[in-house]
């Protein structure tokens, strides 16, 4: 089986078990996705979800964040990871959404990552979940099961993008992102996990793979 039929079966599977993947991250518009985002480095979603809606009730727009103080976005934004770093870089992002682009989340990319603590990921997920704009933003479980499944050799992120993206159909980009973050969490976890039994891993893992994770249980 070659890597682009393997990476069609996959598909069909995800697409039976995810067929409209709900955005994990709560919110209203770009910019309190943009924010929703920023927040989810080294954080759970769960818990970005507990901690935005007291945040947008007071800044739900750029000009509101840009003319909170650094502390009082700490204060909200204190139990997650990195809080410090990230209230910094919320007033500073939203400051120059107002300067630069009207008040407005760019649909751009290269736009995107230009602003403060938004990373490639963040900038992907955003052009995509936002704006609909093909991307395919890949985190630690995509990163994970595509060397899992033997679809990107895995050595880094922007290698595993590249492969997944000549693998997968432009029109799939956007669900099949959210669908592999889905499994992984629901089905394909990162440790004592049997590859055999797993609905995907069993019959698409490499027999390296396979030995590498049976070693590590």
């Amino acid at each position: 089986m070659t890597r682009r039929e393997k990476a069609d079966r996959i598909g069909e599977i995800l697409d039976t078990l995810y067929p409209n993947p709900p955005i994990p991250l709560d919110h209203q518009d770009p910019f309190t996705l943009l924010v929703s985002v920023l927040l989810s480095a080294q954080t759970t979603d769960k818990k970005v979800n507990e901690v935005t809606p007291a945040l947008f009730s007071e800044a739900p727009d750029p000009e509101s964040m840009a003319a909170l103080p650094v502390d009082r976005i700490l204060a909200h934004i204190r139990t997650v990871g990195l809080a410090p770093t990230k209230a910094k870089n919320l007033k500073a992002m939203a400051g120059l959404l107002v300067a630069r682009h009207g008040g407005q989340v760019p649909d751009d990319i290269d736009a995107l990552e230009a602003l403060p603590g938004v990373g490639h990921k963040t900038a992907s997920v955003v052009v995509c979940q936002a704006f609909g704009r093909p991307a395919f933003p890949v985190d630690t479980h995509i990163h994970r099961l595509a060397a899992r499944w033997g679809l990107s050799d895995g050595k880094n992120v922007v290698k595993t993008e590249a492969d997944l993206k000549k693998l997968l159909p432009e029109d799939t980009w956007i669900r099949r992102h959210l669908q592999i973050i889905y499994f992984g969490r629901e089905h394909c976890p990162a440790r004592g996990h049997d590859l055999r039994q797993c609905p995907i891993c069993g019959w698409a893992a490499t027999k390296k793979r396979i030995a590498e994770e049976s070693r590590r249980r």
